[in-house]
């Protein structure tokens, strides 16, 4: 009953906002499980019928006209307060149905979120979860994707809704036979003399920034022979005898607890990094975009303190 109802002028609306935001009639398309050809003719209808042409279109970009930047605006707004109406008069205890399109650093949720899949999947059995993971800060409206969770010690405004999750740090640590033949630094600064694996990515600065959570800092430039932008990778070469490296803790903590990993210099560590689950701009927070963040506050943020605990 409700496909009968997704026509008309609002639906023609949420196809040219599509289109604008995925950069293409195609990604639009697949998103409003619709043709190309059927995304294309809403828009041209929408244009015949303000007698005002809203994109250029060329075989490699599409732009707006400012006609056609002003009426998006406005479209935003009308399909909002839609959104919400439907929302509102369907109550807030709405059953989480359909497809829920969610997006970690891998790492991250390789040992937070897999482990507690199956018991949110089981809670609600009527979700489909899509689980992908990027190392990046995501372009969710492009994606498709309904959440992603980020980690960054300062998250740069990107245009989306952020909400805290917790915090973490990252520590230093080697294996014990790395340190049974190359010595235990004492103090940061002789870190320079050993063989660092540095972890480089657009979520942290580059260089090891160490504090001791006094308020005393030291800051270890350009060291390195190895250089990536996985944590698993290095957490190997860690344990293999590669040398020492600055990972965040949920990385290590079980290596750690293994005795295959062994914290160096334990009273420095990285500065807080917020670990944040966030949304499209102008994202309305349906029922299972409500579930899924009910569901890590619950589950995930007691595990993040636990685990820093461990450290303390």
């Amino acid at each position: 009953m409700r496909k009968d109802l997704d026509s008309g002028v609002l639906h023609a609306m949420r196809a040219l906002v599509r289109v604008v935001d995925t950069g293409s009639f195609t990604a639009a398309a697949g998103q409003m499980s619709l043709t190309t050809a059927q995304v294309s003719r809403l828009v041209s209808a929408l244009e015949k019928r303000l007698q005002v042409q809203l994109m250029q279109r060329t075989t490699r970009r599409l732009a707006l006209t400012d006609a056609g930047a002003a009426y998006v605006e406005r479209c935003r707004e009308v399909l909002a307060l839609f959104d919400q109406a439907e929302a509102h008069a369907a109550g807030s205890a709405a059953v989480p149905s359909g497809r829920l399109r969610v997006q970690s650093m891998a790492n991250f949720g390789q040992h937070y979120l897999a482990p507690m899949l199956p018991e949110f999947c089981a809670k609600h059995p009527q979700l489909v979860v899509e689980y992908s993971t990027s190392q990046y800060l995501p372009d969710l409206l492009a994606s498709g994707v309904d959440v992603s969770v980020y980690l960054a010690e300062h998250l740069l405004d990107s245009g989306l809704i952020a909400r805290r999750i917790g915090t973490t740090f990252s520590i230093l640590c080697a294996a014990p036979a790395y340190l049974g033949k190359r010595g235990i630094p004492r103090k940061p600064e002789q870190l320079q003399d050993h063989a660092c694996l540095r972890l480089v990515n657009p979520s942290i600065r580059p260089d090891w920034h160490l504090t001791t959570g006094k308020g005393v800092t030291h800051v270890i430039r350009n060291i390195g022979q190895l250089i990536a932008d996985t944590p698993e990778l290095l957490q190997d070469a860690a344990q293999r005898g590669a040398g020492i490296t600055l990972l965040p803790l949920f990385s290590v903590i079980d290596a750690v607890r293994a005795g295959r990993l062994q914290r160096v210099l334990p009273k420095w560590r990285s500065p807080e990094i917020g670990v944040y689950a966030l949304l499209p701009s102008r994202h309305f927070m349906d029922a299972k975009t409500r579930a899924w963040l009910e569901w890590m506050e619950a589950r995930i943020s007691p595990r993040l303190v636990e685990d820093a605990a461990y450290f303390a």
